[in-house]
């Protein structure tokens, strides 16, 4: 049988990508006092002048786990077997709705297969073990090769980002008192990575351009060692940067390096003006 995949909102797939793979997308939610939103309908743009405009910083929730078994069993009914990959457990509920929702619908239709993988991190480090796992069911692989190729995708990605100021991490309880104390007066700009499922700081260092460049290090030092199989720039509601920083790593890498948006979900934890690199090594 067929293995078709499903996501969830925070990879950030872009929206031709899922058509073209058959990507299902489930939607976490951005709630605030007065409203709540599946992020997928809300413009990108509109919400992050919004939470500048109104210095509110709104929640987030995972998707409902109805949404999930509906999403499965859509599949299911075709005669196809399930894989779902999505945010890191330690980042979201979302990872146990979707083994419930496994457990619920394997009482009903015994005969399912239906697999659900923890991407231990989120936004496009997640959507490239979707894609490639995608592509790989494309081509005919079973379910397990199809597991084998997310886990090997996984192992390999790298994903560091630059929070333009430390306001939206400091409300989200990601940093301590002190520390973002030192970084308003020092302009000290954590470099931060995904470690096992859970944001961590890989360095400090002064000025965001500075961070920038290291990052950019980073990414060269890999490259060097273990050849680059994918490449992109994540921002949030700073597109300008992003385009620049993303000619800048074409040019040198001699390939097309998308900018893409991170939406609100993510978005909001880290705030507006973070840069990003994503990329996977090769070997």
């Amino acid at each position: 049988m067929t293995v078709k995949l499903v996501t969830d909102s925070t990879s950030y797939i872009p929206e031709k990508t899922c058509r073209e793979l058959d990507i299902k997308m489930v939607n976490l939610g951005v709630n605030f006092p007065d409203e709540s939103y599946d992020e997928n309908a809300v413009d990108y743009i509109d919400f992050y002048e919004r939470i500048k405009r109104e210095k509110v910083i709104p929640t987030s929730s995972q998707p409902s786990l109805g949404s999930i078994i509906d999403t499965f069993r859509e599949i299911i009914m075709r005669e196809e077997e399930v894989l779902g990959i999505f945010i890191s457990a330690k980042m979201s509920g979302t990872y146990e709705s979707a083994l419930h929702a496994r457990k619920i619908l394997l009482e009903e239709y015994p005969q399912a297969c239906i697999e659900v993988f923890d991407s231990k991190t989120n936004c496009m480090a997640l959507g490239l073990q979707v894609v490639e796992a995608a592509a790989a069911a494309r081509a005919g692989k079973k379910m397990e090769e199809v597991m084998q190729v997310a886990r090997e995708i996984r192992e390999k990605i790298r994903f560091y980002f630059v929070p333009e100021s430390l306001e939206y991490l400091i409300k989200g309880g990601r940093i301590g008192g002190a520390s973002a104390l030192l970084g308003s007066l020092l302009k000290i700009r954590p470099i931060l990575y995904v470690n096992d499922g859970m944001t961590d700081v890989k360095e400090k260092v002064r000025g965001t351009k500075a961070a920038i460049k290291r990052i950019v290090d980073l990414l060269q030092e890999d490259a060097d060692k273990y050849g680059l199989k994918h490449l992109l720039v994540h921002h949030i509601h700073d597109r300008e940067r992003a385009d620049e920083l993303a000619r800048t790593l074409g040019q040198e890498y001699q390939r097309e390096v998308p900018a893409l948006s991170i939406g609100p979900v993510i978005g909001l934890h880290v705030g507006p003006g973070t840069l990003a690199v994503v990329y996977c090594i090769d070997n």
